[in-house]
């Protein structure tokens, strides 16, 4: 598969991946930012995407980031048919401000398939061994 990015900032960095094998392509900021503590911004990367029609772009915390620093984002979907920059949204949920450099990795993106459902209106939906067991049922806590 072919993926198409276009630059719409001068010091935007194409994506890519870390690692043979990795799932998820890096993103990468294009001019520094502070990102205060407690801050929550929707941040541009300078870039655009074309993903080939039947799949998706899934955006993903740097697990280093959300781990080491407190930054969590707000994910994101990217529809094949979006033309517009790709923006992370995020928030700093540190005690301390958090400095990005330009060039800096900040998210990743995952292409996946999308399968489109059938949406279908009925009275009872069929039993299941977990049923209407919500948040702990399976006995975390």
């Amino acid at each position: 598969m072919q993926l198409k990015f276009k630059k719409l900032h001068p010091n935007a960095k194409l994506p890519s991946y870390a690692y043979t094998g990795d799932a998820g392509l890096d993103l990468y900021i294009p001019e520094d930012l502070i990102f205060k503590q407690g801050e929550r911004k929707s941040i541009p990367i300078g870039i655009s995407i074309e993903i080939p029609e039947g799949y998706v772009g899934i955006l993903f915390d740097k697990s280093g980031l959300s781990h080491k620093h407190g930054l969590k984002s707000y994910g994101g979907i990217i529809d094949a048919g979006y033309r517009g920059e790709i923006h992370v949204g995020m928030m700093n949920l540190s005690d301390k401000d958090y400095e990005f450099k330009e060039g800096d990795k900040i998210i990743q993106i995952l292409i996946m398939p999308v399968l489109q459902a059938e949406v279908v209106e009925c009275e009872e939906l069929s039993d299941s061994d977990r049923g209407d067991g919500a948040f702990g049922s399976s006995g975390s806590k």
